[in-house]
């Protein structure tokens, strides 16, 4: 099997979940750091057009979105599972709560002005502007939750989770699955990022134990990638040959098509290629660059949509 890359940035949420993911089933992997705002050139030679935080790269496979990035990480690594028979279907709904809602909120809480200080401290004002418009550009005018609404809802979501976790040491059971790993990264941020806001857990000791019991998995074993070798594996690497039931016909369009994949909410920079599949769960573009080479782009179904070229 090829290198696992993760292109990222330390104090990225959703990063952390997958690098708990990594630690989770002790897989060795190799980190690239990206900017944390555009322009990041050598992502989106990769990715296309696709922006977003983290993405795995496994020679010229790239995998956009975390959700999709644990699918990957199971068949590759399928014990300990992220997806417990029993529960699966339950911790697949959570999980997405936790990466739209949960996160929302959280993050809304987190950027109120005592936040803002501890995450920014010591970045130049122009190093702060720029996050913002980046932010506010990638949110397409959508308003954002007031901190004080933000409040009232991530205290009633802690305490929900805190139910949840009530005689168990996680969320559905004795081992952490999906819906762990996704919880944990939004309050992981309120935790470790703005800590003077972070009193908002006291209420909730059931989750403060669950947060340690989380962090002590670990990030497995990394080493090292510049983002130039990352492109240079890509380029001299095949993508994997697309198995399996590949086509579910939603939209009309058909294999071969020049399509554009992107985001539906957040982060909407599109990528485009031809259509290689359309499975049950699955996008797959295939594109090529001067840099990357040819490669194979995957998305998940859930929160992105496919659009056929127009000649």
């Amino acid at each position: 099997m090829s290198d696992l890359i993760l292109h990222h940035y330390p104090t990225s949420p959703f990063a952390e979940k997958v690098r708990l993911i990594l630690g989770h089933k002790q897989l060795a992997w190799k980190s690239v750091f990206i900017p944390m705002v555009m322009p990041k050139p050598d992502l989106t030679a990769l990715t296309g057009g696709y922006r977003k935080t983290p993405v795995l790269q496994i020679g010229a496979d790239i995998y956009c979105d975390t959700a999709l990035i644990c699918d990957v990480l199971e068949q590759l690594a399928p014990t300990p599972t992220l997806y417990p028979s029993a529960v699966q279907a339950a911790a697949r709904i959570v999980a997405h709560w936790a990466d739209s809602a949960l996160f929302t909120a959280s993050m809304a809480y987190n950027f109120q002005p005592a936040g803002v200080a501890q995450v920014f401290s010591g970045v130049p004002a122009e190093g702060v502007q720029a996050f913002v418009a980046d932010r506010t550009a990638m949110r397409s005018g959508a308003a954002r939750m007031a901190s004080s609404d933000a409040t009232g809802t991530y205290k009633v979501y802690l305490q929900r989770i805190a139910s949840m976790l009530h005689g168990q040491d996680f969320l559905f059971g004795n081992q952490p699955c999906v819906a762990d790993f996704a919880v944990y990264h939004p309050i992981w941020f309120t935790q470790e990022r703005t800590p003077a806001l972070a009193g908002i857990l006291d209420a909730t000791p059931e989750v403060q134990s669950w947060m340690a019991r989380m962090k002590a998995i670990g990030h497995g074993t990394v080493g090292k990638c510049s983002a130039e070798e990352a492109l240079q594996k890509a380029h001299s690497s095949t993508p994997a040959a697309v198995q399996g039931e590949v086509f579910q016909d939603e939209h009309g369009i058909s294999l071969g098509s020049q399509v554009v994949i992107a985001a539906d909410n957040f982060g909407l920079e599109p990528t485009q290629g031809e259509l290689m599949a359309a499975t049950n769960n699955r996008y797959t573009l295939r594109r090529s660059d001067e840099r990357a080479g040819t490669v194979h782009v995957h998305f998940p179904r859930v929160g992105f949509t496919l659009k056929k070229v127009s000649p």
